[in-house]
């Protein structure tokens, strides 16, 4: 047997001994391997790696064979190399997720879908975020693939370069080379949210644009630009502020706080707002009440995403609702099949939202 391997003993027996003697102050307790575990059970490395890998290969084994497998390689603390074990499969079950920012409620959301899938697969994950910096995604690309990651997901991120691993992108960005794309129908979502607010009595509405690095700012606006001039609605420049970064810190409550400031010091008149985002929404609620104005009352709020605060802000906020969860079960579940059948064709699929009405919006108060 292994020096290492009688070292580690004799420092477990030491320690249960009264009075014993015990290693040197300072000296870590080496950890066993593989080889040492085989040794001290008599049995072949190939054998006890099959059952500590719940191999249907290890089946065939009694037992007995394996219950003390199992019991050794716990009263002996042995933890697998797992890089090792890596290098051996030529597989490491492990994604990347790249994000924008891993605060807002829309990536909390998608993630929490995607890790789902990927924990019912086994797989590994590492999540990092970018920031709208360039530089860092082309980085963050190359680290996945460095790191041994056999494909990646990006949540509303340009790719700057192709990268040499399978992919699946959320949101409605396009890219120069082939790869399975999961969107959100926005237009369809615009419409429900404006006809919604047409069909309460209001005709002088206002938006909060989202960032110019968004994925959906540019199309959700040239949804809500069709959709009003097919309802023969105005939609006055002074009604419409976009959303900017703070330098400070990325505080998308905030943002809307500030947004929506802008938005009653340019105008009055509006009756209504429909924001870019629910974050966005929540922050121009925020700043109405602080200036003295009531919502639903005075002016109906209407988000887009259905983030998990949109229930628990007062009034609970209607919106244009995207099955986030869902839609990050769906890009796992499309990277795996990726990564398992081989790369596959391009594929683009579109998820339709749902407006979903609670008591952030009301009738249009009389003049």
């Amino acid at each position: 047997m292994s020096s290492v391997f009688w070292y580690y003993l004799f420092v477990r027996i030491s320690k249960k001994r009264v009075g014993g003697p015990k290693p040197p102050v300072g000296t870590p307790a080496k950890p066993v391997s593989l080889r040492d575990l085989a040794s001290y059970l008599g049995l072949s490395r190939s054998t006890v790696s099959l059952v500590l890998n719940n191999s249907p290969v290890a089946q065939a084994l009694t037992q007995e064979t394996r219950d003390r497998v199992l019991k050794a390689a716990s009263e002996l603390h042995y933890k697998a190399n797992y890089f090792a074990r890596m290098l051996n499969n030529k597989r490491s079950h492990m994604v990347g997720i790249l994000s924008p920012d891993l605060g807002e409620g829309y990536d909390a959301a998608i993630l929490n879908g995607i890790e789902r899938t990927l924990l019912e697969r086994d797989y590994l994950y590492f999540v990092s975020s970018h920031h709208w910096n360039r530089d860092l995604i082309r980085q963050r690309l190359e680290v996945f693939a460095e790191r041994g990651a056999e494909g990646v997901i990006l949540i509303n991120t340009p790719a700057v370069t192709a990268p040499s691993l399978p992919l699946v992108s959320i949101g409605s960005l396009e890219y120069d080379f082939p790869l399975t794309q999961i969107t959100l129908d926005n237009a369809h979502g615009i419409r429900l949210a404006l006809q919604h607010l047409y069909s309460l009595g209001h005709r002088r509405i206002a938006f909060l644009k989202g960032h110019t690095q968004s994925s959906d700012a540019e199309s959700r606006w040239a949804a809500c630009l069709e959709a009003a001039q097919g309802l023969r609605l105005r939609i006055r420049k002074e009604d419409v502020v976009q959303l900017k970064r703070i330098d400070d810190g990325l505080d998308p409550i905030r943002e809307g706080y500030v947004a929506g400031k802008r938005l009653l010091n340019a105008s009055q008149k509006f009756t209504a707002l429909l924001a870019f985002n629910d974050m966005s929404a929540i922050g121009a609620i925020n700043l109405f009440r602080d200036a003295g104005k009531r919502v639903p009352e005075e002016i109906s709020v209407v988000g887009f995403d259905d983030i998990q605060a949109a229930t628990i802000v007062q009034p609970a906020l209607t919106t244009v609702r995207q099955p986030l969860i869902r839609m990050g079960m769906l890009a796992a579940t499309e990277l795996l099949a990726c990564i398992e059948n081989g790369q596959g064709e391009s594929r683009l699929i579109s998820i339709e939202p749902e407006l979903v009405v609670r008591q952030s919006s009301a009738a249009c108060p009389r003049e």
